[in-house]
């Protein structure tokens, strides 16, 4: 029996061989360290791959590329959600999809990270070192400043718990939050309006719907203070990149952390990288050692498991 092909997509960091023991599997693993251009170049690449583990949302598989895939038998994605993949179109085309678990701190952590930074202009005060300067600008104090956390969920309660922590006031608003659970965290529920209007730091922890898509645009990010920054670590879409934009140049808030964008990699050209104002990262809210330890460990369980046909974490 010839030995089963794994593709094991965007591995940016060439880091993947190293965080599990993929040779304990009885495979043909081959690593991808770049992103495919479109749709074309990936199901070109892919052909004749029957096991494939996606790295979050950063390839698509939606209906066109599966049936471009017909040897393809399990996609396997880090963690337990993926927009990116049709989970019907994988059903109908005899495809099992199957997640990993995801600790999600990471995130959180980084959130926070970039809330410290905007606070006290870090990035600006680093850039002006490196290149023989000193002191350029003044920074803020977290303690007893506002922290807006818009999603109560898991990764939006640990970062409520780093604001209190810093001896913040934190309040929190999603469409569903519930006063019992507020409480619960420590935290005050309020209005939409209310936490635009009132936060210094607003942070943005939701799952992508189209629901969400678009939330913050234009009309709420008026409602922000002209000294406030609003940070995602999300999703790019709930944020509309063209208003947040306009928003930062105008002065009517005074920055944004973001980590998350509508187009990723982000493109050479987007405006947010020439923006001082803004501090994009590059999607690395869950992009740690011990994330991908779990991520790609649980990949390799998951590849043995569906070769004994007992797959894991099953999705579809």
């Amino acid at each position: 029996m010839s030995r089963a092909k794994v593709a094991v997509l965007d591995d940016y960091q060439e880091v993947a061989a190293s965080c599990a023991d993929w040779q304990s599997l009885d495979c043909d693993v081959t690593f991808f360290d770049r992103p495919f251009d479109n749709e074309a170049e990936a199901a070109a690449a892919l052909r004749g791959f029957e096991v494939i583990v996606a790295m979050r949302e950063r390839t698509r598989f939606g209906r066109e590329l599966l049936a471009a895939l017909p040897e393809l038998r399990l996609l396997v994605t880090t963690g337990m959600r993926n927009a990116a993949i049709d989970l019907d179109a994988a059903s109908e085309s005899g495809v099992t999809v199957c997640g990993t678990r995801s600790p999600g701190h990471a995130t959180a952590e980084l959130a926070f990270a970039l809330i410290q930074n905007l606070a006290r202009g870090l990035t600006t005060e680093i850039s002006s070192v490196r290149a023989g300067g000193w002191q350029v600008g003044l920074g803020r104090d977290l303690r007893d400043a506002t922290l807006g956390v818009i999603g109560l969920g898991r990764l939006g309660s640990q970062v409520a718990g780093f604001g209190l922590a810093f001896g913040m006031e934190v309040i929190a608003w999603s469409e569903n939050l519930t006063e019992e659970h507020a409480e619960g965290v420590g935290v005050q529920r309020v209005s939409q309006q209310q936490l635009l209007v009132s936060s210094d730091f607003v942070t943005i922890h939701l799952r992508l719907s189209e629901r969400t898509r678009g939330l913050i645009g234009s009309a709420e990010l008026g409602m922000m203070q002209p000294s406030a920054y609003i940070i995602n670590t999300s999703r790019g879409e709930i944020v509309d990149e063209a208003a947040l934009l306009a928003e930062v140049r105008s002065g009517g808030i005074a920055g944004a952390g973001v980590d998350v964008f509508a187009d990723e990699p982000l493109p050479a050209d987007h405006p947010f990288r020439a923006e001082p104002r803004i501090l994009p990262t590059p999607h690395i809210g869950y992009v740690t050692r011990p994330t991908y330890d779990i991520f790609y460990g649980d990949a390799v369980e998951g590849i043995a498991a569906w070769l004994e046909g007992s797959p894991l974490r099953v999705l579809a």
